[in-house]
């Protein structure tokens, strides 16, 4: 099964799983068989089916009137959430969530919901008479034995509550176990997270590279070198969740701070933790009747590691450490009850045998003396019949047709004595068996079965006792993942010179050194990264327009801030000589050009799509990063969009985010004279002949040029398109639009060449504006004069 069930699953199959469910020396006829669980992408637990560093989601989704309801099930962890919103928000809880499978109603139009063409989950769609509150409700009380959900905080929670109860209902039908090891519901409190839209996740490249669509070149890659796969999914949780509350980053931070300034014990957590079994999926695989004998083995050393590591934390010189020592539950009576029930080293399964120790059943314990006593009676036995009948090669045999035998060679059965039986003739042998023989054989099987059959009631007792307690060693796993998580960001932030982050509530970010994580990390050996400062608040510096060529570094620029303030808020240190981040509520990214033509979307239109979504959800506590806007469309339309969507951000009071914006708009450099808050920053560019040299450094003042050429020149365009480029631009450059033969024609040349000559513009409004008829000849000399000066002609 193992070897299909994940191909079938994978490929978006529900597989009904059938069993035997009665022992067939007991059974009348056929066999009794049933359905015993039915598995789904969203339901799927054994490890050929789950990347063990990320959660495997089962969600549920209902609509009542204007608000969303959630409810999300790792059913191989046991997390459990439920949470609600409105439908503008829904597309970004499920994204935090990414749900392999979704339980809707019938009559949702799931096919129109932007979380389904985003993500493209499983569906099961369930009855509506399934999605009604009191039964949902009902179901989550009666499992979790409370009175309320106010205990868990969700009583408040109506939608969110249905669709819980709805997962809880259809997770008891469906598999096995059902829901015995779900000790919590916790709420999805939005407004405690920062927002971060499916463009920005995938524009920063957190956890998907644009260019390969794997991992390599993204964030998760850089940061994630955990130990445990519980710490891997707590990374990825919080990288899609980073804080917004000042006092719980700061104390993330404090014990990565712990970890940082005590590289010993930072070595020795995770080395101890390279040991420690994934104690929360193992509970899952009990709940589920799957694990095995070394399963529970492996879960009693890990909590045999607890006090040793709460040890080393609360002789920590860090409060925050002792602080996280203090959070462990004693889990010492559950492990002293695994050891004391089975061996140190037992075997995988539980029908091989020889799992359960001596002394804990005393039946056991005889039946074993009766079966090791028995095999040795065999042994003397051969001993004593090859000295009886004088027949050297005889020998005693076992095999599950015949049961144990006596073999004799064919060269020595003139010897057999005439109290042997016949059993079975070989090419060159014969079997025999005696009266005394099958008498011990039938004492032996019949204790070996029923050691068996007592070492499995022992082994399924043990596991539904382990999981009475299953929210004690849940509680201790989730600590031991925040250990691994906050040592393992101190071990990244050690090894790449990252600094602790200071944070303020002001709208505010400044930055010193700063540099991208991912692409310091990937550079050629001997290439330094070239570090640049910021600062930016909404008082004074809120809008920051960059110009320069393209390769400059202006798009890893407004990246790498964008991840430090991701880093920051999630309680990771950042690649910074000093940081000081502003809360930010909201991250907006507006990045590269991409189209979704098979949504019926241009590239145009994606991007105008992206445009929207800033200005309509950006605040004042907002970070938003332009790379482009407007260039997908005429020169001026583009133009015009991006002057407008800037003076919006900067005069709209409730849409004052701070804002980075690159852009080859060299026009939009204008206004900084024009608006309060603007600031202009080029990407420094040296000169040699007709070649250039990126210096990577953002530096005060607007760029006067492009150098599209240099590039093109760089990237290996024909050399006579580069000179013909280069005579092209030298015309334009002096107006000299006459000159231009065999290009453009008529107006459409003069409408191309306008976006060239916007001091022509100027000048032609200026003439246009002069009284020719009522000016003397001397006003009109002067008046040239002026018009020669002014636009140096």
């Amino acid at each position: 099964m193992d070897a299909y069930l994940p191909k079938l699953v994978d490929s978006g199959l529900r597989v009904a799983i059938c069993e035997q469910v009665e022992d067939p020396k007991l059974a009348k006829g056929l066999v009794k068989r049933e359905v015993v669980e039915v598995v789904t992408p969203g339901t799927a637990i054994s490890d050929p089916h789950v990347d063990q560093k990320s959660n495997n989601f089962l969600g549920a989704v209902v609509e009542i009137g204007e608000t969303v309801g959630f409810s999300f099930l790792d059913h191989s962890t046991g997390e459990f959430y439920a949470g609600e919103s409105s439908e503008n928000d829904a597309l970004e809880i499920m994204l935090k969530f990414s749900p392999r499978e979704v339980i809707v109603p019938e009559n949702l139009k799931y096919e129109e919901k932007r979380w389904y063409q985003k993500i493209r989950p499983f569906i099961t769609e369930m009855d509506e008479w399934s999605f009604e509150f009191n039964t949902s409700k009902d179901a989550l009380l009666s499992h979790f034995g409370t009175a309320s959900l106010k205990g868990f905080g969700c009583e408040d929670f109506t939608v969110g509550v249905t669709a819980a109860g709805v997962i809880s209902r259809y997770v008891e039908h469906s598999i096995s176990g059902g829901m015995s090891h779900i000790t919590r519901l916790t709420p999805i409190r939005n407004d405690e997270f920062m927002g971060l839209d499916d463009f920005t996740i995938r524009n920063l490249e957190l956890f998907n590279s644009l260019s390969t669509q794997g991992t390599h070149g993204t964030l998760i890659n850089i940061l994630d070198k955990t130990i445990t796969p519980g710490g891997g999914r707590l990374l990825r949780r919080r990288l899609k969740n980073p804080l917004t509350h000042r006092a719980t980053i700061e104390r993330r931070l404090a014990r990565v701070t712990g970890f940082m300034d005590a590289q010993e014990l930072r070595s020795e957590v995770r080395r101890r933790l390279s040991g420690c079994s994934d104690m929360e999926r193992l509970v899952g695989q009990l709940n589920r009747g799957r694990a095995t004998p070394r399963d529970l083995a492996g879960l009693r050393s890990s909590l045999d590691l607890i006090p040793i590591l709460q040890q080393l934390l609360a002789a920590s010189k860090s409060s925050a450490l002792r602080d996280l020592a203090r959070q462990f539950k004693d889990t010492s009576d559950i492990a002293t009850r695994i050891g004391e029930t089975i061996m140190d080293s037992p075997p995988l399964s539980i029908s091989v045998g020889g799992v359960v120790r001596a002394g804990v059943d005393r039946e056991l314990d005889e039946l074993r003396s009766i079966a090791k006593g028995g095999k040795d009676w065999v042994a003397s036995l051969e001993r004593t019949e090859k000295k009886r009948t004088g027949i050297p090669t005889l020998k005693v045999g076992y095999n599950k047709v015949f049961g144990y035998y006596l073999e004799v060679t064919k060269v020595h059965l003139d010897k057999v004595p005439d109290t042997y039986i016949r059993k079975q003739t070989l090419v060159n042998a014969e079997r025999f068996v005696t009266p005394e023989l099958k008498e011990y054989e039938e004492k032996i099987l019949n204790a070996e079965e029923k050691v068996l059959e007592i070492e499995t009631h022992i082994f399924q007792k043990l596991r539904l006792y382990v999981l009475e307690e299953a929210a004690r060693i849940q509680r201790n796993a989730e600590i031991l993942n925040r250990m691994d998580l906050y040592a393992t960001l101190a071990e990244v932030a050690m090894v790449n010179r990252y600094t602790k982050p200071t944070l303020v509530d002001e709208p505010q970010i400044r930055l010193k050194d700063s540099r991208h994580p991912v692409v310091e990390a990937i550079l050629p050996a001997g290439e330094k990264f070239v570090p640049n400062d910021l600062y930016t608040d909404v008082d004074h510096d809120q809008i920051h327009i960059i110009t320069g060529p393209n390769m400059a570094g202006k798009s890893t620029y407004l990246r790498q801030v964008g991840l430090i303030v991701v880093m920051a808020q999630l309680g990771s240190y950042v690649p910074a000589r000093e940081a000081t981040i502003g809360i930010v509520d909201r991250l907006f990214t507006r990045v590269g050009a991409s189209d979704n033509l098979a949504g019926g979307e241009s590239t145009f239109l994606v991007e105008m799509i992206e445009a929207a979504n800033i200005l309509n959800n950006a605040t004042s506590g907002s970070l938003v990063l332009f790379d482009e806007i407007g260039r997908g469309t005429a020169t001026f339309d583009g133009l015009s969009l991006a002057w407008a969507i800037t003076e919006f951000l900067h005069n709209t009071a409730e849409s004052r985010a701070r804002t980075i914006f690159a852009t080859h708009y060299h026009e939009l450099t204008q206004l900084e004279e024009i608006l309060d808050r603007v600031r202009n920053f080029n990407v420094s560019v040296k000169e040699f002949g007709d070649r250039i040299v990126f210096l990577r450094k953002i530096v005060p003042g607007p760029c006067d040029k492009s150098y599209g050429i240099h590039v093109a020149q760089m990237a290996g365009v024909p050399r006579s398109v580069i000179l013909r480029a280069t005579e092209i631009l030298s015309h334009l450059s002096k107006d000299e639009s006459l000159e231009l033969e065999g290009t453009l024609q008529g107006d459409e040349a003069w409408n191309q060449l306008e976006m060239f000559g916007k001091q022509e513009s100027k000048l032609r409004k200026a003439l246009s504006e002069l009284d020719i008829d009522g000016m003397t000849p001397l006003e009109a000399l002067r008046k040239l004069g002026e018009l020669k000066s002014d636009y140096g002609l």
